[in-house]
């Protein structure tokens, strides 16, 4: 069964949001939510899809790098030629993902 947020859980919320400042600039956000067909004045509502947004982005960049590992961990053992370490993020391991 779900909690619900207390009214305090709620209003601390708030208060963190205002001080948040998201990595996809709220004007970005506003423009996509227009976009769409949602308009509104109130501040909170877009940083909160912002934030949504960017929690979104960070658990597919998660998600690719950790099978990008997984990937290169395999070469590795399948005797591939020199690897010096690095990870490198490639178009199919996002594809992966996205799947």
């Amino acid at each position: 069964m779900a909690q619900e947020d207390t009214p305090e859980q709620v209003e601390q919320f708030l208060q963190q949001l205002d001080k948040f400042h998201p990595t996809i600039p709220d004007s970005v956000t506003e423009y996509h939510l227009r976009k769409s067909g949602f308009h509104t004045s109130d501040q909170r509502a877009v940083k909160t899809v912002s934030l949504a947004a960017q929690k979104l982005l960070a658990d597919i960049a998660h998600d690719a790098l950790q099978y990008a590992k997984l990937r290169t961990t395999s070469a590795k053992k399948g005797g591939g030629g020199k690897q010096d370490g690095r990870v490198i993020l490639t178009t199919q391991d996002l594809s992966f993902v996205l799947k």
